[in-house]
């Protein structure tokens, strides 16, 4: 796409303006690192009264576009000389950079501008108006640093301007070393001297800008505490982890002493997302390295914050350390500027520690220690299942894993490595039965149940006591006394515990919402009753469990009230786990919420495969419709008269088994373009990507499993480095000479004309060889030959043949041995051991470099967030979306709603941000050589052609604490819009916001809250709250009418992010702003999964459905947008997609085999299914009356799947039963017999002993 110019904004970590309200000077400094200012303050108190006037300032301070013009016209403009410092290039202060350019060469001053790092950066120099000499020279004092330096940089810019002053040129000083409070360049032997013999070392790696500046407060609280807790110290200052020689000074201690953990303070990573895995300084330890925060925000800041840190710390102290595998701790220290230099006008700004915070982090790490330490026989852990809904039949919650046979494989392993492990289940069916004969959350029969282990309400008491006054008030005075908790008995609390030796299987609680639900579903801050604190207090107190495992994703201990990162004492998941060791198995291809468990309950994640993958191919009426529509095509060709009798059984036979209606056909059209559809459509079926079975932890699938997910990962293009990345399937169509034809991207319906190549005439050789996907059905069995080995290709296929080539030299090997990596990663992690870090994303779509598995898998650079790749993706879907609104309705769309989740956008770069610029008429602007985003440019609405949509957001509650930096992004994006002066049928937006602010105004308000408040178009959860708040009332059952979905939907998502907005609630607002829209849109970007695998999807989708049908009065137009194949995004309505799932996954035998070779997990899986077709029929009104007759065609009418739910998991079958009798009640479905409502409450009454 071509953009004309348009004006260009960019973006600041800072909200609003500041005057530093500095008076003018003959030199100004700024620099962005308060070690530079720190220094240059000692070095300026030690010159010569007559010395020229010294100002200092940290460019930070100066990110608003209106500070810098502020500090222009004070300060800069009677400066003789300007030094300035940035870090990261010209992008992060362009602004700054050519204003204060501009009014010094305005004012004849002069200017010299430097990087923050050691590495030249010539178009940041070129600003620069004095010798490159001397701003080479002005450089090396900063790299160099300390107060000597910074006092002959003082002498050395008076005699820029002429003044007489003896300067000494920059002067090196160590780049590495170690370090001891009130010891001046310490050895090693000196450390050892305040060292006990025999006690663990913890290696502090710290910056050296600490050292030169004096700030060593956090450093020398963390020595003194480790040394009170047994810890030997070993504190090394570094220039930079990449730094050479940094790097070799600290292998080398190393490789001289035992190293048992890394505790470490510096910013950024050594590998990069783009570069991943590289080796460095601590290559040569096999222990956890921590990451320790040194925040730049102040104390205070951090308390009153839900967030806990800015997005720069975000960015450079948590996403990019994890890229080396660090594991996020807490933020240690804070800012103070309580000292002020009068003399240059600057704030002293200091790290104060936090003692409780560094109390808290040598805990932590002095459980890991303990890991390494304690034999494996003596080792005591706990394995813990989520369970929700929180029923007995869907116990083991991991997506895409079998997490009863996973238990069992982790079981094994641990008892093959020496831990003491008593009966270990002999299948899934055995452990199941085990877990279920004690309590569970189903707390309507727990009562009724004995447990392994209890837990007196005395001890019970003691430790609650130890917990913060602020977690006992809030816990007490939601749920009262602990008596009252469901898990007690007598005078105990009765655990949901299996105890096998030393290792316990245990079920996570309930967070509380099925306790007193109705009274509970509206609060999206609900504090966990008694009965949860006990499990965990329990497990730590009493068990003494060493490290706890929670299996598969994922649990509920992460979302859990409190900060988003950098935790306090009073932040649930601290206060309940309290720095036990957290090993997590979680699927790789979700980075979001693993990132949540690993930033908000310090896991460790070890990754697992996603579930084998195949196609969906054909069943049932489908392969009959095939059939008929072949014939007649073929009667076109010799025997025409039979095609009207043909033509009449194809859509009596359609229409029969309800595909016309999921097609879109019922309605007259012409009809060789209405078999053409019917033909696309069911072409479109069988070529979806479905799951066949689960992933079992420890274990690659075999065989043909093994095969079909090979091809899945091969199908699509990996990458743009060459042939061997390019799909299978299009290496094919290029070896084989089919001319333009791409696979990927075609209409399957249309006539094939191209060549017949013998190699595909051998499939389906009574089949005729008709359409475009004829074509591609051939490549597909050749590319599953191919990939299976079962065919050698002696005919010459030189593309595809690299594509094997990489096949069999790379990806396989990967995935072969992912199964026996993630034991061993579990294995080692229980060992207290390093565990290598992976990049993390759905392998299906491109990401093969996911594998192997059984990595602590890491997210993204969210500085980079939306990427080209995901601009490309969101302006072509965002003009799908516009396109086909207009075709179905006459207009174009003037509102649209989409819901944004952050995992899917860790995934994606970005799809669903660059989507929402893109309906905006906004473009990102990119920094060239780092790629991160510094703004954006609006298109012109002459070069858009067409109006601009009115977007409102709803994000998810982890997009919001992982993405902040674009959240203010889009907010300030959608204010230019709202700001310009355009035709208001090219812009709604501005149009509607003018409207609000004069009735805004008509108020009462003020012009800035009016234009504020017209402008909010970002909403999302409770700050430290997550969830759209739908699915206590589905599981419950305690909705009336669709209204309590609508108003459920506004209570949890009407708090307001943005620029100044800090998540506010404004409901009234909110409604506002649904009860406009026209347009409801969710994002899909993988076919790993699909709508009906989660809650998630019926909460955004439906709820967003359900809110804006009840506030507009209309039911809106409700998308759902396949993202799946980047390069190809479709977009369907939701009933299409809906439809689309139910035929191709949820009622297909391919997918039911494969899930009942699972068990009980299997079982799960269907009654979910059924959950959530029900969820969206509840609140989207999407779903058809036929989909549940399929639903219980397939899953009760069907003997053998009947047989299979009631003999493994006879806990899902009388779900399914109970949510089939309830659709019915609540009129969302009329069964096409009437006989099925009395057969429902008949098996109903048979195996339901609750009955």
């Amino acid at each position: 796409m071509h953009i004309l110019s348009g004006p260009t904004d960019n973006m600041s970590d800072v909200a609003e303006a500041v005057d530093l309200k500095q008076t003018a000077g003959d030199i100004v400094i700024l620099s962005a690192a308060d070690s530079d200012l720190n220094c240059l303050v000692r070095a300026n108190s030690k010159t010569d009264p007559t010395s020229p006037s010294l100002r200092l300032a940290n460019l930070t301070k100066l990110s608003h576009n209106l500070s810098v013009d502020i500090y222009c016209e004070q300060t800069i403009c009677a400066a003789k000389l300007v030094i300035i410092r940035v870090i990261g290039g010209v992008s992060y202060w362009a602004y700054g950079l050519e204003q204060i350019r501009n009014k010094v060469i305005q004012v004849g001053a002069k200017l010299a501008v430097v990087p923050g790092d050691d590495k030249r950066d010539t178009q940041l120099m070129s600003y620069s108006t004095i010798s490159e000499d001397a701003v080479d020279r002005i450089w090396a004092y900063f790299i160099n640093g300390g107060v000597g330096n910074a006092l002959n940089l003082i002498k050395y810019a008076s005699y820029l301007l002429g003044r007489e002053a003896s300067w000494k040129e920059p002067a090196p000083l160590l780049k590495a070393g170690l370090y001891w409070p009130l010891l001046q360049y310490p050895r090693l032997e000196e450390l050892q001297e305040s060292w006990v013999s025999g006690n663990k070392i913890a290696l502090i790696t710290f910056y050296r800008a600490l050292v030169t500046s004096g700030n060593l407060k956090p450093i020398d609280a963390l020595i003194k505490r480790l040394l009170e807790q047994g810890i030997n110290p070993l504190p090394v200052y570094v220039s930079s982890l990449k730094d050479q020689h940094s790097d070799e000074f600290v292998r080398e201690l190393t490789v001289k002493l035992d190293i048992s953990v890394v505790l470490n303070t510096t910013a950024f990573a050594v590998s990069s997302t783009k570069s991943p895995a590289i080796a460095g300084p601590f290559r040569n330890t096999d222990c956890p390295v921590f990451q320790l925060i040194l925040s730049s925000s102040e104390k205070d800041t951090w308390l009153a914050s839900p967030t806990g840190l800015s997005p720069r710390d975000i960015a450079m102290n948590v996403a990019l350390p994890e890229v080396d595998g660090r594991l996020i701790s807490r933020a240690v220290s804070f800012k103070s500027s309580a000292e002020y230099d009068r003399k240059t006008q600057c704030s002293i700004v200091t790290y104060e520690p936090v003692p409780d915070r560094i109390s808290f982090v040598v805990k932590l790490i002095k459980n890991w220690i303990k890991l390494g330490d304690i034999p494996t026989d003596k080792k005591r852990l706990a394995i813990i299942l989520s369970n929700y809904p929180n029923r007995d039949s869907r116990i083991g919650n991991g997506v895409g894993l079998d997490t009863p046979a996973s238990a069992i494989s982790i079981l094994r392993a641990l008892r093959k490595r020496g831990y003491l492990i008593k009966d270990i289940p002999k299948n899934s069916a055995s452990l199941m039965k085990m877990i279920r004969k004690g309590p569970t959350n189903n707390i309507y029969k727990s009562d009724q149940k004995e447990s392994d282990a209890t837990f007196s309400l005395k001890d019970y008491e003691i430790f609650f006591k130890l917990l913060p006054k602020k977690v006992q008030l809030e816990i007490n005075e939601k749920w009262g006394e602990p008596i009252k908790d469901p898990f007690v008995k007598g005078e105990h609390f009765v655990l949901p515990v299996c105890i096998l030796g030393n290792v316990v299987l245990g079920i996570q609680p309930a967070r509380g919402y099925n306790i007193d639900p109705k009274e509970t579903y509206h609060d999206p801050a609900l504090v966990p009753p008694h009965g949860y604190m006990a499990f965990y207090m329990w497990l730590k107190n009493l068990f003494k469990c060493e490290a706890v495992i929670h299996l598969g994703k994922h649990g509920n201990l992460e979302w859990l009230p409190g900060k988003s990162i950098a935790l306090s004492e009073t932040c649930y998941p601290e206060a309940i786990l309290g720095g036990v060791p957290n090993i997590y198995p979680f699927i790789v291809n979700d980075p979001g919420e693993g990132t949540q468990a690993k930033r908000r309950s310090e896991a460790v994640i070890i990754d697992h495969l996603v579930p084998p993958l195949t196609r969906a191919e054909s069943y049932g009426p489908m392969i009959q419709l095939e059939s008929l529509i072949d014939e007649y095509y073929q009667a076109f060709q010799v025997d025409p008269s039979r095609m009207p009798i043909l033509e009449k059984e194809i859509f009596e036979t359609a229409e029969r088994c309800n595909i016309l209606k999921d097609s879109g056909l019922e309605k007259e059209e012409l009809s060789g373009e209405r078999l053409k559809r019917l033909d696309a459509y069911i072409c479109d079926l069988k070529d979806m990507q479905i799951r066949d079975g689960l992933h079992v932890f420890g274990k690659t699938p075999k065989g043909k499993l093994l095969d079909n997910l090979l091809l899945a990962l091969v199908r699509v293009p990996r990458g743009e480095n060459g042939v061997s990345q390019h799909s299978i399937l299009r290496t094919l169509v290029s070896d084989l000479k089919l001319g333009e034809f791409d696979p990927l991207d075609m209409e399957p319906a249309e006539e094939w004309t191209g060549p017949r190549p013998k190699i595909l005439l051998r499939f389906f050789e009574n089949k005729i060889w008709r359409t475009c996907d004829d074509t591609r059905e051939r490549l597909e069995l050749l590319a599953l030959e191919l990939v299976s080995g079962r065919h050698d290709p002696k005919e010459n296929l030189p593309e595809t043949s690299k594509v094997l080539e990489e096949l069999k030299n790379n990806i396989e090997p990967k995935l072969i041995g992912s199964g026996e990596l993630e034991i061993s990663g579990v294995l080692d992690a229980l060992e207290g051991k390093f565990i290598s870090p992976g990049p993390s994303g759905a392998p299906s779509r491109g990401r093969p470099d996911v594998l192997p598995t059984g990595r602590n898998f890491y997210s993204v650079d969210t500085r980079t967030i939306p990427t080209p790749t995901a601009w490309k993706l969101g302006w072509k879907a965002a003009g799908l979306v516009i396109d086909r609104f207009r075709q179905e309705n006459g207009e174009w769309p003037k509102n649209l709603l989409l819901s944004a989740w952050g995992t899917a956008n860790m995934r994606t770069g970005g799809d669903d941000i660059a989507q929402v610029l893109a309906l905006l008429g906004v473009c990102p602007e990119w920094e060239p050589m780092s790629g991160r985003v510094t703004g954006f440019k609006i298109i012109p609405y002459t070069t858009l052609g067409r109006p601009r949509v009115d977007v409102t957001l709803r994000i998810s509650g982890f997009f919001r604490d992982a993405f902040p930096y674009q959240v203010e992004l889009i907010d300030t994006a959608i204010q230019r819009v709202a700001g310009l002066d355009e035709p208001e049928e090219f812009n709604p937006l501005a149009a509607l916001a003018a409207a609000e602010r004069i009735n805004l105004s008509s108020s009462g308000a003020n012009p800035e809250t009016a234009f504020r408040r017209s402008t909010a178009r970002v909403f999302g959860s409770k700050p430290g709250a997550y969830g759209a708040g739908l699915q206590t009332l589905i599981d419950e059952g305690i909705w009336e009418t669709q209204e309590d979905f609508a108003t459920a939907y506004l209570k949890w998502g009407s708090f307001v992010y943005g620029s100044n907005l800090e998540g506010e609630t404004e409901e009234e607002l909110f409604r506002t702003r649904l009860s406009k829209v026209q347009v409801v849109l969710h994002n899909q970007d993988n076919r790993e999964h699909d709508i009906l695998d989660s809650d998630d999807y019926y909460q955004f989708h439906g709820g967003a459905t359900a809110a804006v049908r009840q506030f507009s009065g209309v039911q809106p137009t409700v998308y759902h947008g396949d993202h799946s194949r980047p390069f190809a995004p479709k977009i369907r309505k939701l009933e299409e997609e809906l439809a689309r799932v139910v035929r191709g996954r949820a009622v297909n035998p391919k997918w039911i085999a494969g899930v009942m070779r699972h068990g009980y997990k299997g079982a799960f899986e269907i009654a979910a299914t059924v959950d959530y077709l029900f969820a969206f029929a509840a609140t989207s009104g999407c779903v058809a009356d036929h989909h549940f007759d399929a639903v219980y065609e397939a899953y009760v009418e069907n003997e053998e799947v009947q047989n299979f739910l009631k003999k493994e998991n006879i806990d899902a079958f009388n779900d399914i039963i109970k949510r089939l009798i309830e659709a019915q009640q609540r009129e969302l479905w009329k069964p096409n017999r009437n006989s099925i409502g009395d057969q429902l409450i008949k098996y109903m009454e048979t195996y339901d002993p609750s009955c």
